[in-house]
């Protein structure tokens, strides 16, 4: 494929993707339980935390999540008490456990109460071309209270040449606005134009069966090599190819 005939190919797949019946098998289905913006960007990150390995185990344990915390995440990052905590103890997905879990509701209500929230971190720290910068950014701010240090390995940091998948997309979910419902795009300080492809096996090994990705580790130097060639194609909304990749991997078996 020539590169306009592989963009109209891309641009169809995304259409078959992007769209509502996405929904029932990712785990984007969790932040869209909620109404308000907190639950909803709280809801999120969380779930996109613990976003590797099966599919199915991802969501359940994402609504354990959410039922663990009373189904009202935000109100439960606010005012907690450390009997709250207890109940997190036997929270386990693979190497999350209940005291990382609890170790990231002590640094939400930091990022809450002493630095605007989630979006204004991540928009404080923007670059033009770029949020990887952010993630590391945000992932200081975020253990900046005590912690345990094994819970620090679930925040990848790009500027340590990570993918950063999990955090990337949720990036998408977050920032990304289109008529399709899929992204909930509830912040508005951050363009589409910055995001960020959340590489992993799937869209990675695609991308390089597509021929728009020769690195063959999937790391921060892929990620930046697979960000060009797809702001390329849509320079406003790059990350919509997420879609592409990912549903011609793990659907098709491309």
């Amino acid at each position: 494929m020539n590169k306009l005939e592989l963009k109209e190919f891309l641009d169809e797949k995304v259409i078959q993707y992007n769209n509502q019946d996405f929904i029932d098998s990712d785990p984007v289905q969790i932040p869209h339980l909620f109404s308000q913006k907190e639950d909803i960007e709280i809801a999120g990150f969380l779930s996109a935390t613990i976003a590797w390995g099966n599919r199915k185990m991802i969501i359940k344990n994402s609504h354990q999540m959410m039922d663990l915390m009373g189904n009202t995440p935000y109100d439960f990052v606010m005012s907690h008490t450390d009997d709250d905590l207890i109940r997190l103890e036997d929270f386990v997905h693979r190497t999350f456990n209940g005291k990382d879990f609890s170790g990231f509701i002590k640094g939400l209500q930091h990022i809450y109460k002493n630095h605007g929230g989630l979006e204004a971190v991540f928009a404080k720290h923007q670059e033009k071309d770029s949020l990887q910068k952010s993630i590391h950014e945000f992932k200081k701010i975020f253990f900046e209270i005590d912690h345990l240090p094994r819970t620090q390995k679930h925040i990848s940091d790009p500027l340590n040449n990570s993918a950063a998948k999990r955090i990337n997309m949720y990036l998408r979910w977050m920032v990304r606005q289109d008529t399709k419902g899929v992204d909930l795009g509830i912040w508005k300080t951050i363009s589409p134009a910055l995001l960020s492809c959340p590489l992993d096996v799937h869209s990675g090994n695609v991308a390089r069966k597509l021929g728009i990705l020769t690195r063959k580790q999937n790391d921060g130097k892929a990620l930046n090599e697979l960000d060009l060639k797809l702001r390329k194609m849509d320079p406003l909304d790059p990350v919509k190819y997420d879609f592409a990749l990912f549903g011609l991997g793990v659907f098709e078996g491309f």
